[in-house]
């Protein structure tokens, strides 16, 4: 297993007349380094038993080869048993683009933070901010160290001065998390405050609460995986972005990931040699019949270069699909209904995940392609108890307020106010091309001639029978369908353009070349304030 790059230790030189004193400096610098060099024998079975890497292997599969320099390793070396006070910092580089690293080390104290530990991560953070570095936290960590809390935990520069940073370096820097173990009590909000979050399923956990506290203070007996664990926040609470098996696999996820922002918000985006689609679209490949499920991957691989759409939260809330992809080489952020997955309704989860995503892209130019084939927002009393309405509107805020280039495909359906969420042409989008499967609408025809005639068809049904009131139904759906026919819609200026989904991808990318440079101001003001 290859080893962080790291400077050599300070030797002697050769020879016996040197000054006493600065030999015996030598030989405890040695000492220190040497004592974070690599895992004590009983902690690296302990990691070997877990399927854990040593804090400086994490980072050497992380970083490009002799570009890693060290910050602080000697923090704490005159306490015995806290080598570098349990957390390696740095700035380092991936495919030859600068960064900073944040990696706990779980051998020491369990990675626990001390009063240097929370010093050399402020640093860190403040490095970032200085240079406008993106930060790789590799998250192992007990948190906080009870006996140095007076120290570390309410001051200037304590715990809180990281958090602080990294609300600052929101939007301005990419931040990526691997969670490799726990990220327990407050620090479990260094994930949280990241772009991305990478849990190793078996291995990393967050929680503000331990179940031991939970039994005592609430009474709740529950296991670390239910109440934290890696599945738990990929699945139920979306705190989670993606799973990884390993600490090999989560790093790599995180390189990947990488690979489509910029260094920067000033930054210009990666960009790669051109693919064609593994599979390019055909009219085949949306049903005509909006009833009729399709997995709406299937669009996107046939819109992105082959291989090279990475889904982002594909375990939460799957009936929208979002993620990067790539067409001519250049990053795209995707948003897409999947009606194979509860009819590609809206849900409050759904709506939350596209917002944050929206928000990422625009903090990074990254342009925005909705793919639109949904019935709307989900309604009853149980997602109007749980804020669907707030959080509805969080979605159409991100998408109202963003400012890269956003194109609305309506692929099928596009039914009351899930046009909207998902950039409808009253949402100001560069363009809203269709499909000629779309229909955009308030409701469905057979929700909406239900909506309106329903006493009529009572009626209909009383006095004539079932096949009368079967005839008045199809009526009045055919004036419906006739008054939101599409070509009327593109006639009214409503669509911009009707494609057939062969053409969607070369459309798509003649209009991103030319709406490359559109103005990036939205308002003038301190700040919206979002309905969250």
């Amino acid at each position: 297993m290859p080893s962080a790059d790291v400077p050599a230790p300070v030797t002697s030189p050769s020879g016996d007349s040197g000054d006493p004193r600065v030999a015996d400096v030598r030989a405890r610098l040695d000492a220190a380094y040497q004592a974070s060099a690599t895992a004590p024998e009983k902690a690296a079975a302990k990691l070997a038993q877990q399927g854990k890497l040593y804090v400086r292997d994490r980072i050497a599969l992380l970083l490009d080869e002799g570009s890693f320099v060290e910050d602080g390793r000697y923090a704490n070396s005159t306490t015995p048993g806290l080598p570098a006070d349990g957390v390696v910092t740095g700035r380092g580089a991936i495919d030859d683009r600068p960064v900073v690293v944040i990696a706990n080390d779980p051998t020491v104290k369990a990675g626990s933070w001390g009063s240097r530990t929370v010093e050399k991560i402020v640093r860190a953070t403040e490095i970032a901010l200085r240079e406008e570095l993106p930060v790789f936290w590799l998250v192992d960590s007990a948190g906080a160290r009870i006996t140095d809390q007076v120290e570390m935990f309410p001051g200037r520069r304590g715990a809180g001065r990281i958090f602080h940073n990294q609300v600052a370096l929101s939007g301005k820097v990419p931040q990526i998390c691997c969670l490799f173990g726990p990220s327990a009590a407050g620090g479990a909000y260094i994930p949280s405050f990241c772009d991305l979050i990478i849990m190793v399923e078996g291995n990393a956990s967050m929680y503000l609460g331990s179940p031991r506290m939970a039994e005592m203070v609430v009474g709740e007996k529950v296991s670390l995986e239910d109440m934290g664990g890696a599945r738990m926040h990929c699945t139920v609470s979306g705190v989670g972005d993606l799973l990884a098996q390993d600490d090999a696999e989560a790093i790599e996820l995180a390189k990947l990931y990488f690979s489509y922002v910029p260094v920067n918000w000033q930054s210009p985006l990666p960009t790669y040699h051109p693919e064609q689609p593994a599979e390019p679209l055909t009219s085949a490949s949306v049903p005509e019949r909006e009833s009729q499920p399709f997995d709406v991957h299937d669009v996107i691989e046939g819109l992105v270069d082959e291989d090279s759409f990475f889904e982002i939260k594909p375990l939460f809330a799957p009936e929208l699909v979002i993620g990067f992809g790539r067409m001519a080489g250049s990053t795209v952020g995707i948003v897409a209904n999947n009606s194979a997955v509860k009819g590609g309704v809206l849900f409050t989860d759904s709506a939350d995940k596209a917002a944050r995503f929206i928000w990422l892209c625009d903090a990074y130019s990254i342009p925005v392609i909705y793919l639109a084939d949904v019935p709307g927002f989900m309604i009853g009393s149980e997602v109007e108890r749980g804020g669907i309405i707030r959080h509805g509107a969080k979605m159409v805020s991100a998408v109202s307020s963003a400012t890269v280039p956003q194109f609305c495909v309506v692929v099928r359906k596009a039914y009351g106010a899930g046009l909207y969420a998902m950039g409808g042409p009253g949402f100001g989008p560069d363009a809203t091309i269709a499909l000629p499967t779309a229909r955009i609408a308030v409701m469905g025809p057979e929700a909406a001639v239900n909506a309106v005639y329903a006493n009529k068809i009572a009626e209909v049904e009383a006095a004539e029978g079932a096949g009368a009131r079967d005839a008045f139904v199809a009526a009045r759906r055919a004036e419906y369908l006739e008054d939101v026919d599409l070509e009327r819609l593109a006639a009214d200026l409503v669509i911009d353009q009707v494609v057939e989904a062969d053409q969607l991808r070369d459309e798509l990318l003649l209009r991103l070349r030319y709406a490359a440079n559109r103005d990036r101001h939205f308002a003038t003001k301190r700040r919206g304030i979002p309905p969250v």
